[in-house]
């Protein structure tokens, strides 16, 4: 028995020790953790904080969802061992068949780099990247309050400049008892390549000491040199009557971006494609974590299978969020309540002030399985005075929206909105061929 075949059996009875831990461990009724998206777009920061709610016994469910088939490549073993415990890793690549198809390839990089003190430390562990995307998996340790572990993160160049990018992450939290917390930055490479040296840093957030965590490391670009395919499409689909043109497809190894665009001459404003995913001829459906693509279109971006290279790919959807061009702006008086233009299916409940700040709270009909939920855009008062959106919140069970206008209180007259998105949804299914070869 080789080395590298004893460390993998080795980790392997290790992990089925975990799941029997997991299989007698206590369930609480629910745990909860904060979930901060952070996006920076040409060097701009715009900021998103979510609420999620996750029980303990789900988690459980991925260990032993992992644990189960843990029979893979010792290569992807080789992973495992080079970060510190398993409950991170399951969340970060579970899902994601693409992304651990390249870790299988040995395309991860080690960093092993740390930057410590005040009793916390920041490691990165590794990367992956190629010309389209970057995955930064990281450790922090030392987190004993989680109110006090609040983070912005910035992305820095070897010369010291913003990224221009755009990046998500989960705002770090203690993930047990001794302030572990394990999770991934997922950066997307739209207007630039990767940098030759990449510097993280973290910055308690709110603070007046200002606590920063900064780590620098080499990129190594020629483990994913020349990989990438670009796969020409040129194909118009047709849903519910407004015309779709599929650009092209190309293929790294992180990722597939495919690049859709809507046609200007369409009668309804499109905001997002519903259930969109391709399907590969054994049927395997390869996910795209993109929700909605508003505007004129967008790139759309798919589980990589630079890998596995099928032999037929079919774009599938089940139908579209869109409003009728003519439908667009609506006007409201908040006084009385009356709304002029819209579309049919959405209707003003409440109009009331709190402080400076004006809530509009409405009912969409027929927006059950929503992927979106309602905003404006382009808002005024009868003056000409421009206003913008404060907090926006939408309740898919009940059809609900609440929309918080900063500093709507003073406006005059009736206010003349745009819709932005809208949660009603066009039921079209639709599929077309995708080419596999360039």
């Amino acid at each position: 028995m080789t080395d590298e075949q004893q460390s993998f059996d080795a980790l392997e009875e290790r992990l089925n020790a975990r799941k029997t831990e997991y299989e007698t461990m206590p369930v609480p009724d629910a745990a909860f953790q904060a979930v901060q998206s952070g996006i920076r777009r040409a060097a701009r920061k715009r900021k998103s904080r979510l609420r999620w709610y996750m029980s303990s016994i789900s988690a459980a469910a991925l260990i032993l969802l992992f644990t189960g088939c843990i029979r893979v490549s010792p290569a992807f073993a080789s992973f495992v061992e080079q970060l510190p415990g398993m409950e991170g890793i399951v969340s970060m690549i579970r899902q994601d068949k693409g992304l651990m198809m390249a870790i299988d390839q040995s395309l991860l990089q080690k960093v092993g780099v740390t930057d410590e003190h005040d009793g916390t430390s920041l490691t990165v562990d590794g990367i992956i990247t190629d010309e389209s995307r970057m995955v930064i998996f990281y450790t922090m340790k030392g987190m004993k309050d989680p109110e006090k572990f609040n983070y912005d993160i910035d992305l820095l160049d070897e010369n010291g400049k913003d990224l221009p990018v755009a990046f998500s992450y989960f705002s770090p939290r203690p993930a047990s008892e001794n302030g572990i917390y394990e999770d991934k930055i997922d950066v997307s490479f739209t207007e630039s390549l990767p940098p030759q040296e990449l510097t993280v840093i973290f910055k308690e957030h709110g603070k007046e000491t200002n606590n920063m965590w900064k780590v620098t490391f080499p990129v190594d670009h020629n483990l994913t040199k020349g990989m990438k395919n670009t796969i020409p499409v040129n194909q118009t689909m047709t849903v519910d009557g407004q015309r779709i043109h599929v650009k092209q497809a190309v293929l790294y190894p992180t990722r597939l971006v495919l690049d859709i665009k809507y046609d200007p001459n369409n009668t309804k404003k499109i905001f997002g494609i519903r259930d969109l995913h391709l399907v590969d001829e054994q049927g395997l459906a390869w996910r795209t974590d993109s929700s909605s693509i508003g505007g004129s279109g967008s790139s759309v971006f798919f589980e990589s299978m630079y890998f596995s290279t099928p032999k037929k790919l079919t774009l599938q959807g089940s139908g579209l969020s869109a409003v009728d061009k003519d439908e667009l702006v609506i006007s409201i008086d908040p006084s009385s309540g009356e709304v002029q233009g819209g579309p049919s299916s959405l209707k003003l409940l409440k109009s009331s002030v709190q402080g400076i700040n004006l809530i509009l709270e409405f009912s969409i009909a027929d927006a059950q399985n929503a992927t979106s939920g309602l905003s404006f855009t382009n808002i005024e008062d009868s003056k000409g005075n421009s206003f913008d959106i404060n907090e926006v919140s939408w309740s898919p069970s009940v059809f609900e929206a609440k929309v918080v206008i900063k500093n709507g209180a003073a406006a005059k007259g009736n206010l003349t909105m745009e819709i932005f998105s809208y949660p009603d949804q066009i039921r079209a299914p639709f599929s077309i061929e995708i080419p596999v070869t360039p």
